[in-house]
């Protein structure tokens, strides 16, 4: 173990456990009471009675061997420093199981709209199972379902991360070795999260700093690191601010050139963003068969921004609303260097192509705008611009992120609805022995943003989920008609395109 100054662990002096500006933009963000970004995942499994006394053991075992899931974040005083990782443990409070008064599937749904309106507070623990026991009448089941809903604060996962740490939870694993998580690249900032929980002796280091600097020390000694390093900071980021400008004027040189798509217009807020109100909530889910939804030459989600597009269009035509043009927002993985972050992703702008009456075009088109938004979100110069919010001091971040109007709705948005499509895997995953069914996902209101969709896979099943703030979208059960309709009609045109006309049938 390399020792710096007066024997301190050459890696606590560098800061290394430190959230990374994104992760920690993401935690500050969740501390402001208005703002809630935490993901919740569903998942449905067969309930076979196992008492959840048992559950929770076998949770709390299985946790030991998941290093993501035995951290928290530790504030450093005065923000002078990025909060960091510190070691903890599992406790009680992380399993909760919920009561209805009625142990239905329409009953689960009201109860998790309330739910999906949470937040955790990442420095006590960044993660909470909830369980639903018992419930008649879930999609695809055939007896009583346990409902399992992993809530995960935005600062410990993104959506691919969160689906690998419930993949983790539920997967069935032989001995006691660290269940392993696709790597954080270039991750020099958590290596206390890659120690804790290890059983094979290499894990003695996130032990041995847990015990020789309490958290209050370490947080005391990040602050005091951290403040003579704040001028060089600030000297980095006026550096990387003229290197991300000229890096703009090249994008925008290539952009004139026709070497770059141009970047999103961006549209006009409508009746779907509401008034920069803090959103209520309610969710609604519909699963699909994958073999429904599959249209020869198009994806999933292309068939979904299609569907969406269509559903929109005409639930705002039916409020008296029409809209000139539609986009939505996409989140889009992105691989290769993260930067040691665990939200590595960034948001397209995607046009819905409304004023294209042709489903198979406007599928078309909307697949094209997807490619083009992604060429131009992964230019390798937007990197200079990332670099400039990767240099900044914690102080400075801290202060734009919790001083910024995010009440005010802009004159300008990037989308009227949020998109999100993860496939989240085979369905293989277990709980209490029962196997799984299928899985959802609720994209994160805001005060702009106030309708959001899940396309989310596992095995042979697609969820469309559908979060909405009922003030807005007072008649959701409406709209997710209309987008059952939608899905049909888009399966249906785009399966004609090879022959094939056995599209979905709404209810």
């Amino acid at each position: 173990m390399p020792l710096g100054r007066a024997g301190i662990p050459a890696d606590m002096v560098a800061g290394v456990n430190s959230l990374a500006p994104r992760d920690a933009t993401m935690y500050w963000l969740s501390t402001r009471t208005r703002t809630r970004n935490d993901l919740f995942l569903l998942y449905c499994f067969a309930d076979t009675g196992v008492p959840t006394a048992e559950l929770r053991t076998a949770i709390a075992e299985r946790t030991t061997r998941i290093p993501d899931l035995l951290v928290r974040v530790l504030d450093v005083p005065a923000n002078l420093a990025y909060p960091r990782w510190t070691p903890c443990e599992f406790a009680d409070s992380q399993l909760v199981e919920h009561t209805l008064d009625k142990s239905d599937w329409s009953e689960l749904l009201a109860d998790l709209g309330k739910l999906v309106g949470t937040g955790l507070d990442a420095a006590d623990r960044p993660w909470r199972l909830h369980l639903f026991r018992g419930i008649t009448d879930a999609p695809t089941m055939n007896g009583p379902a346990l409902i399992a809903v992993l809530q995960v604060s935005h600062a410990l996962a993104d959506g691919r991360r969160a689906a690998a740490l419930a993949r983790a939870l539920f997967t069935e694993h032989d001995g006691g070795a660290p269940i392993p998580l696709p790597l954080i690249e270039n991750d020099a900032r958590t290596d206390c999260a890659n120690d804790v929980g290890r059983t094979d002796g290499s894990g003695s280091l996130a032990a041995w700093r847990a015990a020789v600097f309490p958290d209050r020390a370490t947080s005391w000694l990040a602050a005091a690191t951290a403040l003579p390093a704040i001028p060089i900071g600030m000297a980095r980021t006026v550096f990387r601010g003229y290197t991300a400008y000229r890096a703009q004027r090249e994008l925008e040189e290539l952009t004139v050139r026709g070497e770059l798509p141009p970047p999103s217009p961006g549209y006009p807020p409508n009746l779907l963003h509401g008034k920069g109100s803090v959103p209520a909530h309610a969710v609604r889910v519909r699963v699909y068969d994958v073999t429904d939804l599959r249209t020869p030459g198009y994806t999933v989600t292309v068939a979904a921004l299609t569907a969406v597009s269509l559903t929109l269009q005409r639930y705002l035509s039916a409020r008296g609303r029409p809209a000139d043009a539609l986009g939505a927002q996409v989140p889009m993985a992105v691989s290769g260097d993260s930067g040691g972050r665990r939200n590595s992703y960034r948001d397209l702008s995607v046009d819905l192509a409304i004023d294209e009456p042709d489903l198979c075009r406007r599928a078309d088109r909307i697949a094209a705008t997807m490619a083009t938004r992604r060429t131009r979100a992964t230019h390798p110069l937007h990197a200079a611009q990332d670099a400039v919010t990767a240099a900044l001091p914690a102080p400075i971040l801290h202060r734009d992120v919790t001083t910024y109007p995010i009440d005010i709705l802009p004159d300008q948005v990037s989308g009227h609805t949020v998109v999100s499509s993860v496939h989240r895997g085979p369905a293989d995953l277990t709980l209490g022995n029962g196997r799984v069914h299928f899985t959802a996902g609720f994209p994160a209101l805001g005060s702009v943003m106030h309708l959001t969709h899940g396309i989310h896979g596992l095995g042979d099943t697609v969820t469309f989920s559908v979060h909405a703030d009922p003030v807005v979208i007072p008649d959701l059960d409406a709209y997710v008609r209309l987008l059952a309709t939608a899905v049909a009609e888009v399966v249906a045109a785009l399966r004609s395109l090879a022959g094939n006309t056995e599209g979905l049938r709404p209810e």
